[in-house]
Formats: C-alpha cells, sequence, structure tokens
C-alpha cells in the first residue's frame, strides 16, 4: 500500500514536468503512460519489490536493476539513458549508491599491480570476437578523430592514430613506446607508415595474443613487439611515447608517479602524448546522477577520471612540460554514438558472444558515454609533452606542422 501511495505521488510529479517519451507497465498490468505520443522506452516492473528501483531513478539505481534484471527496458539504448537521465533529474531523488561510490573510490587509490591487471582482466578480456563485433575492423577502442565529422569510423580511426604520430613527429629509426596498446593499430601505423620500431605494452592477454597475430600478419615482426606488461615495469629510453585510453586506470592519486616514469622513459629530447579521459567536475568527482557509480561498478573496476587541471599539475610534478592541448570531446560523442549503433545493430550476434548480464552493461555503458559527452560531463584530451626544462628550440614555431599529412 505505501509503495502504491508513493507510486501515485511519483507519477502525478512526473506529469507536472515536460512529457517523457516512457510506458511505465506494472506486474498487476497497470500501464503508465507519460506523452500523448507513443512511448520510445517501456520499463516493465515485474513485481512490487522493484518498484523501490523506479522511485528513486538515479542512472546506478536504474542502470543496476536493469543489468541484474530486476527490471526490464525495451527501447534504443539512447532513448533508455535520455528518458533515466531525464527521470533522475525531474524527481532529484537522493543517491543510495554515495556509500557505494565513496568505497570504490577508497579503492581505486589503491592500485596495485594485481589489481590493475585484474580490473583490465575485467574490461577487455571479455573476447577478441565481441569487441570485433561493434569496433571498426582496426580494432580500435578510443576517441576517433573526425576532420569533416563525414567520415566512417575505420576512416576516423586511423586519422586519430596519424593525427597523433603526426603531433608528436614520429620519424623512421624513432623508438616508440605505446603504453596501452591494445590489440596494437598505432603501433602497427607507426612501424608501417613512418618507420618506428615500437614496443606496445598492455595487461589484457586476449589484447596481446591478437596484437600479435597483427603484427605477423603485417610482416613486422622485426619493427613491433607486443609486451605484456606493466608500465611500471618497462625499462630503456625511448624518443616518443603515447598512452592512449590508458592513464584512467591509474588512478589520480598515482598520476605524478606515473607521468614521473614516463619521464624516466623519454629521451631528453623526446616527445609523448598522453590521450586521455577526464572528468569535468573541478573536484574530480564522477559523473552526475549516479552515473559514475555505475561505471565503477560495472564498466572500469578501480577507474578515476581527473580533471584536465589536475592531469597538467600531474604532468608538472612528474617532470614533463606541456606543450599543447586540443579537446576532443565532440570527435568523442560521435565515436561513442558509432560504437552504440554498431552494437544495436549486432545485437543478437553480441548476444550469442557473452551472457545477458554483461551484454546489458555494454549496452547502457555505451549510450551513456554518448550522452556525457554530448552534456559536457566528461571530456576528452590529447595532451603533448616533453621533459620539463629543456631547449624549447626544437619545438616548431607553429602549430600548422600537426596537420601536414605526410
Amino acid at each position: 500500500m505505501f509503495n502504491q501511495i508513493r507510486l501515485r505521488a511519483w507519477s502525478e510529479g512526473l506529469r507536472s514536468q515536460p512529457s517523457l517519451p516512457l510506458r511505465v507497465e506494472l506486474w498487476n498490468g497497470q500501464r503508465l503512460d507519460f506523452s500523448p505520443d507513443p512511448p520510445r522506452v517501456t520499463v516493465h516492473v515485474p513485481h512490487a519489490r522493484a518498484l523501490r528501483y523506479l522511485l528513486s531513478p538515479s542512472l546506478y539505481n536504474l542502470g543496476r536493476a536493469y543489468v541484474e534484471g530486476a527490471i526490464d527496458v525495451s527501447g534504443r539504448a539512447s532513448d533508455m539513458i535520455a528518458v533515466v537521465n531525464a527521470l533522475a533529474g525531474n524527481t532529484r531523488a537522493p543517491l543510495p549508491a554515495l556509500g557505494l561510490g565513496r568505497l570504490l573510490g577508497a579503492l581505486a587509490r589503491s592500485h596495485t599491480r594485481k589489481r590493475d591487471a585484474a580490473a583490465i582482466r575485467y574490461h577487455y578480456d571479455v573476447s577478441n570476437a565481441f569487441y570485433a563485433a561493434w569496433l571498426d575492423p582496426g580494432m580500435v577502442y578510443s576517441c576517433a578523430y573526425f576532420e569533416n565529422g563525414a567520415e566512417t569510423l575505420a576512416e576516423a580511426q586511423v586519422r586519430k592514430i596519424d593525427h597523433i604520430l603526426t603531433k608528436i613527429g614520429v620519424r623512421p629509426g624513432h623508438r616508440l613506446l605505446d603504453i596501452g596498446c591494445g590489440w596494437g593499430a598505432l603501433a602497427i601505423r607507426a612501424a608501417q607508415r613512418y618507420g618506428a620500431r615500437c614496443v606496445g605494452i598492455t595487461l589484457s592477454d586476449n589484447q596481446a595474443r591478437l596484437a600479435r597475430e597483427q603484427v605477423e600478419r603485417a610482416g613486422l615482426g622485426g619493427l613491433v613487439e607486443i609486451r605484456l606488461q606493466d608500465y611500471r615495469d618497462v625499462g630503456g629510453q625511448f624518443d616518443r611515447i603515447t598512452s592512449v585510453g590508458m592513464f584512467e586506470h591509474v588512478g589520480v592519486r598515482q598520476l605524478p608517479a606515473y607521468f614521473r616514469r614516463m619521464a624516466t622513459l623519454l629521451a631528453p629530447d623526446g616527445v609523448a602524448m598522453n590521450h586521455g579521459l577526464t572528468t569535468t567536475d573541478v573536484d574530480s568527482h564522477g559523473a552526475p546522477h549516479g552515473g559514475g557509480e555505475f561505471i565503477s561498478r560495472y564498466v572500469f573496476p578501480y577507474g578515476e577520471l581527473a580533471h584536465l587541471g589536475t592531469v597538467i599539475k600531474a604532468m608538472q610534478e612528474g617532470g614533463l612540460e606541456v606543450r599543447d592541448v586540443e579537446n576532443l570531446r565532440r570527435h568523442y560523442a560521435r565515436t561513442c554514438a558509432m560504437w552504440s549503433d554498431n552494437f544495436e545493430a549486432h545485437a543478437e550476434r553480441i548476444k550469442q558472444l557473452t551472457d545477458a548480464r554483461r551484454f546489458r552493461i555494454w549496452q547502457v555503458y555505451l549510450a551513456g558515454c554518448t550522452h556525457a559527452f554530448t552534456h559536457d560531463w566528461i571530456s576528452l584530451y590529447q595532451v603533448v609533452c616533453g621533459k620539463a626544462g629543456r631547449d624549447p628550440a626544437a619545438i616548431p614555431w607553429s602549430r600548422r606542422y600537426m596537420y601536414a599529412q605526410a
């Protein structure tokens, strides 16, 4: 009875807001519509106990309920995220997940080799076939680069790699370290087109195995080495260093040490680039409405996003001078939208490659990231840097060189 009273108050409050293309179907056959137009999203509540998720509709609560099968939701993933975000914003319910968020944040600050390796395996070792079903043919799992917005995903990913390698001035014979090399696309391109000698490191068994196969298939075994290795264990010096979509796993408190390690590995006149996600919250908190808690729990265990200001400060503390910063938020919104569309288009195949729970996690995650980038909750920056205190004479006077195609 109490839940019915709360449900009536919740539904009346929602109807006083702008209409939502939402239908709620209850276990007793009752149907609630919140728009005169046909619903684009339908939430089925199978029993009274599941009402608690709907009545406290944070992104974490409803995301968790959907992933764990406590409720069912039908509709396009992008519509689902838009409706849930509107529910969370309109209801302004307190977030019961904040305790979890603090716990996960505390755990994230303790980054050991064992814990970081386990987190990477959880996210990346689903299966190579799973990722191949919705990524581009080059298996690039990071923000693409669109020069005019009309590129295909595959074209934009190649442009991104070339944009990075041109920005840092890769030349034949340069020794390049790619920290978090994924399935090897950047290292292969750097060797194939730019003549670099590359070392790519990853903590994912699946990534390392496929990357090595790709290297051999391209006939680049003499130029590219793929290692299953933690960045803290790399030795030697490199003319160029890239870190693309990896430092989010490092931990905010560990960033100065991470960049200090990068500076140690960088040759005196070397150039490095960090291409990574940032939060737009100045205190380095997560996404609003419980979105950060959902990602910490289900997508990136122990992952943390820092504000750009924190990143630049940590670079300076690590002995690196920031030379160039570029915001690619718009590019990542488009990239995630393409990934989400691919995921939806190949849903039946993807369901055969993983279990229902993980399918729902990635379905929500990709659409949620599209929404987060579009609405400036999170961003993506490429930061070019070199060792602090060096003579800047070798640095070009203008940025024009970054856009000259080799």
